[in-house]
């Protein structure tokens, strides 16, 4: 059985299959062209039994747990929900399918990002009528959860945060030691950083020799995973779909290193080069991350925003929070968590052998350009994509964000040869087959491959053929004056 899973686990073919239109059912039919195109992705991918979509990978009596990208419940830009989230649609089709199986069990979970609201998000999507209508229908599937054991909003620049929501043993601590692949950058400085949260915490879960996470224990307990990300453009990590989607199994955000503490030339990866003014503008950011005071924190909001007005007065375009091609943390977290989920067990423990069945679906119908991952814009693509290797998926996805794989750490690192790895081939051996053919992944996306819009700390790592058609659309905005605050 392990060594089923493992050959399955690295296989690098990757689906891709296309929908009519860029656009998805209003209502909850199960016969539609999202269904309809899941449907021929598994049988690309030689999921499909009589059984439905996933009958051969779902074997009787397992737990399965769909995960899809449920990050925030609205856009921060002046776009919608349906290049932000994965869709409700894509959602109710994966759900459906494992409900046709013998599986125990069946829910959804996330954990969104600290400011999302989560009930209002399932409302608004129509994700919670229709939950609560397919548990009523069938017991085995127990709705949409909430991971996260601590939310935070803002008022006034002040950070207002419930902790604890969720009881500590709802969760599995996994401490990777020095085979995490944050270990090489970790130097006892204290500079890892997440946004909007006291680093003193990140400091006790992450140091030389230590590095934790903090992961539900409906996913470690899970037999079957179901990854549901929506393809996105992300100003830290270059891309959000397979690997940057595990993110959200982690509950507390203090085990979640993003970038580090500094400039390029600093030893930092949090902008490149070295600024003063940025530099003070971190020192202001952390003050505010670890007072109690209001006023104090009302007063270095007001301070930090002047120092980000004047660090865009002089010429930048990469803010201070990570967001470009040269963030060599967040990269190492994503796939610390990737590891967690294919050899993880329910003890804390990693075993050398693969330990639950993970397969990923990547909405990419209207996947989202520009700021991602919280204020997308939308890009059309109808297309669904799937693999059961989330590196080779990823290479894929690259490619259709018009993204040089090579040039994205998350992407590039993924084939990486390291304790539990989560691949076993090299990117060379990506190969696509569905509706646009079969063939190399360059080959084959150039089909439906659009102009995209990268952020400004991406734009170095953008296809060649795709600098030209980027210098002539619209600047967008400074990745300094994104309107959330939030990481994600």
């Amino acid at each position: 059985m392990i060594e089923t899973l493992s050959n399955h686990t690295f296989a690098p073919k990757v689906g891709i299959t296309q929908l009519p239109s860029p656009s998805y059912p209003t209502g909850p039919e199960s016969d539609n062209p999202v269904s309809q195109a899941l449907s021929r992705l598994a049988n690309t991918l030689g999921w499909s039994s009589e059984r439905g979509p996933f009958g051969n990978v779902i074997p009787k009596g397992a737990r399965v747990l769909i995960k899809p990208n449920l990050v925030l419940h609205q856009n921060e830009g002046s776009s919608g929900l349906d290049c932000l989230v994965t869709h409700a649609s894509v959602i109710r089709a994966a759900v459906e399918a494992a409900l046709r199986t013998d599986a125990a069990e069946v829910l959804v979970g996330d954990a969104p990002i600290q400011g999302c609201d989560f009930d209002a998000l399932v409302d608004s999507i129509g994700l919670r009528s229709w939950a609560r209508e397919q548990s009523a229908r069938d017991p085995r599937f127990k709705g949409p959860q909430d991971f996260r054991r601590t939310t935070g909003v803002l008022v006034h620049g002040v950070r207002v945060a419930s902790e604890n929501l969720q009881p500590i043993e709802r969760f599995t601590l996994f401490n990777l030691g020095r085979e995490s692949v944050l270990e090489p950058i970790s130097n006892g400085e204290e500079r890892f950083r997440v946004a909007w949260y006291d680093h003193r915490l990140l400091a006790k879960t992450h140091y030389p020799g230590v590095h934790q996470y903090l992961v539900a224990r409906e996913v470690v307990e899970a037999d079957v995973i179901i990854n549901l990300p929506k393809l996105k453009l992300h100003r830290k990590a270059g891309i959000t779909c397979a690997l940057k989607n595990l993110i959200g199994i982690n509950g507390n955000k203090e085990y979640l290193p993003h970038h580090r503490l500094g400039g390029s030339q600093g030893g930092g990866d949090n902008y490149p080069g070295n600024s003063p003014v940025k530099r003070a503008l971190e020192y202001v950011r952390d003050r505010q991350n670890i007072t109690n005071s209001r006023a104090a924190s009302q007063g270095l909001s007001l301070l930090a925003a002047v120092l980000a007005r004047t660090a865009r007065g002089l010429g930048d375009h990469f803010g201070a929070d990570g967001s470009w091609s040269g963030n060599d943390t967040v990269w190492r977290t994503c796939l610390d968590l990737n590891r967690i989920l294919l050899y993880g067990r329910a003890d804390g423990t990693m075993s050398d052998e693969i330990q639950r069945r993970v397969l990923h679906i990547a909405d990419a119908v209207v996947a989202g350009q520009g700021n991602g991952p919280l204020a997308p814009d939308p890009l059309a693509l109808a297309i669904i994509l799937g693999g059961n290797n989330a590196a080779a998926v990823d290479w894929v996805g690259a490619h259709l964000l018009a993204l040089d794989p090579e040039k994205v750490p998350l992407t590039r690192h993924a084939f990486d040869q390291f304790r539990w790895p989560i691949t076993n081939s090299s990117s060379g051996g990506v190969r696509v087959a569905g509706d646009l053919g079969d063939g190399l992944p360059l080959s084959v996306v150039e089909k439906v491959r659009q102009p995209v819009n990268h952020p400004h700390g991406w734009r170095a790592a953008a296809a060649v053929q795709q600098s030209q058609t980027d210098a002539s659309r619209r600047e967008l905005a400074p990745t300094g004056t994104s309107v959330s605050p939030w990481d994600a």
